[in-house]
């Protein structure tokens, strides 16, 4: 193959070529990885409700959209019902202000509100620190068994009643506001 002329034209020419290559490559994975990935975003969803839900034993009904004043997008609520009561629910919550930026969680309460369990969903928190969430409040700062309507679901430096994640402070308030959110997405739904 004979050498190109260094011109503005071939160089262009070339250029577009390796883009539409690489393009064409890129869409390919994407098209290729959007199915799996989607499929395991909703496994961990359907997981976590099960882990999350004050009784293993409950039928989980259509899930509830409910809005919150100050938030684009809605709380969307698992109602589980036993015998035809509701139980609790599955609220799957979030906060932007963590330190790396969304946190999503599932949040398990029964039905006066109380958390049974959560477990985190999505997080962008410094690994080693922020990202203890999913643990240091079930260890440390257990939640669990606590109810945001009755206590001050904030950390400790605020005035609040839960202790933070050492060094981690913007992850633990976020992570509570989170879980402040859910209570309040679920009484709002219990009040409709």
């Amino acid at each position: 193959m004979a050498k190109l002329e260094s011109s503005i034209k071939n160089m262009v020419m070339s250029l577009t070529f390796v883009s539409l290559i690489a393009s064409a490559l890129l869409a390919g994975a994407y098209a290729l990885t959007k199915e799996p990935i989607e499929k395991a975003k909703q496994d961990n969803t359907t997981n976590a409700i099960k882990e999350v839900l004050p009784d293993k034993d409950c039928q989980v009904g259509d899930i509830v959209e409910i809005n919150l004043d100050g938030y684009e997008t809605p709380f969307i609520i698992h109602p589980a019902t036993k015998n035809g009561e509701l139980i609790g629910a599955a609220i799957e919550t979030y906060c932007t202000e963590g330190y790396g930026g969304t946190l999503k969680v599932m949040v398990g309460m029964d039905k006066e509100g109380t958390i049974s369990n959560y477990s985190i969903l999505e997080t962008s928190e410094t690994p080693g620190l922020g990202a203890k969430a999913g643990e240091w409040f079930k260890a440390k700062g257990d939640i669990r068994g606590k109810n945001p309507g009755k206590i001050n679901f904030t950390v400790k430096k605020d005035g609040g009643d839960i202790d933070a994640i050492t060094a981690s402070t913007i992850t633990s308030r976020a992570f509570l506001k989170s879980v402040q959110c859910a209570f309040d997405a679920f009484k709002k739904y219990q009040n409709k």
